[in-house]
This record gives structure tokens, sequence and C-alpha cells, in this order.
């Protein structure tokens, strides 16, 4: 095999494709990235057996043919080559020739026979989105996507689909975090995508704008958008039904300032710590939030200015869910409504239903 390319092209796609590479991965050539060139067209494929990331690019094709190349030494050197042209050349003993300006590497390459071949999902066509669109929905909600091994269906992101909506969830027992965006699809299913997954299509396919199709069945799913493939396994078993664990109505209304509210948290957070874990006392009044905390170390009190309707209430919030609520809204203001001390907390935009977190409360050491 042999052929030259934009150097900066090249290592932009292997760094992509090297993102469902892993580094130590016990078979040798899963830490590799396969390479095929044909035509006028380098193929790249980087697969871990459950994701696998493909992408092509414009080279000149000297000599075709396909190797496997370890993945991060090849990034590395790519990444250090100064010229902005290269030549790579692989021999038949595997041996790899990387020469860009006055720079000349050579590296050992596997054989492609040993590469694994990678599922046909035969996936049918779920909906397209635009990538933006899909970016945003996966960003305000992963902060949410559990971590806990002993439920797998909460270690994903639920994509609901359905004719003329996508719903995309995530809850990790502690809050949840709900977003939705029209769509035009007459197909009806929900799939739960790995977290992983779903970060890698927000990195790789949120920026290339146009739209991103999305291929979906039972086992599988495909986005295709630029010049990137991203096909994945889905998490199997039951996600939770959120719809069921949604409050209805509310006895206080409160439209608050996000910015302020959120320094305010991060003011009286300062006394907590990984072993000093009390929680954030938020007292909801007609003149605003009263917001204080006390740990061994010390206490604090602070106040917010909202607009508060309904009835006065004490609640306790772990600050990090809070803050990250707030943080992904991405709004100048939001609407919290409240239930009672030890009922979940619902946040939602001020107009419209883009999305609807909802955090628990933490009990207090005295009840």
């Amino acid at each position: 095999m042999k052929f030259s390319c934009d150097k900066k092209t090249l290592a932009d796609a292997v760094a992509g494709v090297s993102r469902a590479v892993v580094p130590s991965a016990a078979v040798p050539v899963l830490q590799g990235i396969l390479l095929k060139a044909e035509g006028f067209k380098l193929q790249l494929t980087g697969y871990d057996l459950e994701m696998a990331i493909t992408t092509e690019i414009e080279v000149n094709v000297q000599e075709p043919g396909e190797i496997v190349l370890p993945a991060k030494l090849l990034n590395d050197m790519l990444r250090s080559l100064a010229g902005e042209e290269l030549t790579l050349f692989s021999n038949q003993e595997m041996m790899t020739h990387i020469k860009s300006g006055i720079t000349e590497y050579d590296l050992m390459g596997m054989s492609p026979a040993d590469f694994p071949e990678l599922p046909v999902p035969n996936a049918e066509k779920a909906f397209e989105i635009d990538a933006a669109e899909l970016a945003s929905m996966i960003e305000m909600t992963k902060y949410a996507v559990s971590t806990d091994d002993k439920k797998p269906a909460l270690t994903g992101e639920l994509f609901s689909i359905m004719p003329g909506e996508l719903t995309v969830v995530a809850v990790d027992g502690f809050r949840l975090a709900i977003t939705k965006h029209p769509i035009v699809s007459d197909t009806e299913i929900d799939i739960v995508v790995p977290a992983k997954t779903v970060a890698e299509v927000s990195r790789l396919l949120g920026t290339i704008g146009g739209p991103v199709q999305v291929d979906a069945n039972r086992r599988y799913v495909v986005f295709s958008g630029g010049n990137y493939t991203i096909m994945s396994r889905l998490i199997e078993g039951e996600f939770l039904n959120y719809r069921n664990v949604l409050p209805e109505g509310h006895k206080t209304r409160v439209l608050v300032d996000v910015t302020p509210f959120e320094k305010t948290i991060e003011r009286c957070s300062i006394i907590i710590s990984e072993r000093l874990r009390n929680p954030l006392r938020l007292t909801f009044k007609p003149d605003g939030i009263d917001v204080k905390c006390e740990t061994p170390v010390g206490r604090v009190s602070d106040h917010v200015e909202a607009e508060i309707d309904g009835e006065e209430m004490e609640i306790g919030f772990n600050y990090r869910y809070l803050l990250d609520a707030l943080r992904f809204s991405g709004c100048d203001r939001v609407i919290l409504e409240l239930s009672g001390p030890l009922s979940p907390v619902k946040i939602l935009p001020v107009e419209g239903d883009e999305f609807i977190f909802m955090v628990l409360p933490v009990r207090f050491n005295n009840e």
C-alpha cells in the first residue's frame, strides 16, 4: 500500500476513529486502526467490539492495499511531523514507512486479516436530525447518565423515537434529564445507546453541519453524518419508565435567574468536600431563596432573589446535582416546581417544553 495526502487531514481522521480504540486491549490488533486505500479514498476504522467509527478521506493512491497500524503511535507520529504533505508506504512484511518533510518514521503494522469483521447491523432508517440539534440534546442530558454497572440500562441514554418527535432521556437514580425535538419520522422504537457512543456522536458529529441520519433496530444503532459513520451495539434491558416518576402538579413555583443562582450555590458549597457531604439547605420564601449549609469546618448563609408563588418550603440538595441541572439547561432563567420537602424538584424552561430536569432532594440528618 502506498499513498500521499495532506498531513493534517490524515491526523484528524486518525484522531477521530481512535475514539473507538482501546489502548490497553488484550488483543493487539484492537489497539490499531484499519487503513484501506483504493481509488482516491482512504478508509479508516476503529473498533472495540462494541462501537465502530469509520471515516473516509481523499488521498492519492499509488498502490492500493490495507494494513492495521497502532493507533496511539500513529497518532503521535502524525502530530509530530513538520511537513504539510506526507507519504505512507507499507510493504508485504507490514513495515510501514511514513515521510513528511525531513522527518521519516518506520512503524511495524499488523495484518488486516486479524482485524475483527464489523457486524452487519441491518438497521433501518429511523430519522434525520440536524447535527447541532442532536449534539445539543446529548449535551443537555448526558450529565445524568448512571455509572452504576448494577443497572446496565441506565448507563446509556434512552432514544425514544416516535413519529414526529425524538425524546432523549438520562437518569441515574438521583436526577433525571429529558429533552425532546421534532423530527420527520414514521418509526416508533425505543433504544438505549451506550454513554460512550453518544459522547462520540456529540464530539465527532456535533460540528459537521448538515443532517445526521440515524438507523436503528433492536440490536444496533448507526449514526451517519459528514465523513463519519458511528455504529454501536445497544444496551439491553428495561429502561426506567420515566413518565411514571415525574410529579404531577406543584405547591410552589419559582422563577429564578440562572447565573446568580449558580454563583450563590458555588459560594455556599465551598465548605463541602468529599468527606463532608452535607446538603445545602434551601428555603423558598416570598422574597427569594435562602441558601445555607453547615459542616464541621464552618457554616455559610446566602440569598438569591427569585419570584416565588406558593407555599414556603425548605428542601435539602446535593449541590453538584443542582448545579449540573442549572448549567446544562443553557437558559438565562428557569422555573422550579416544588411539590414538597421530600418530593423531586422539576426544573423547566421559562418558555416551551424543550427539557425537563428533575433532582431528588436530600434528607437532613435530623429527619
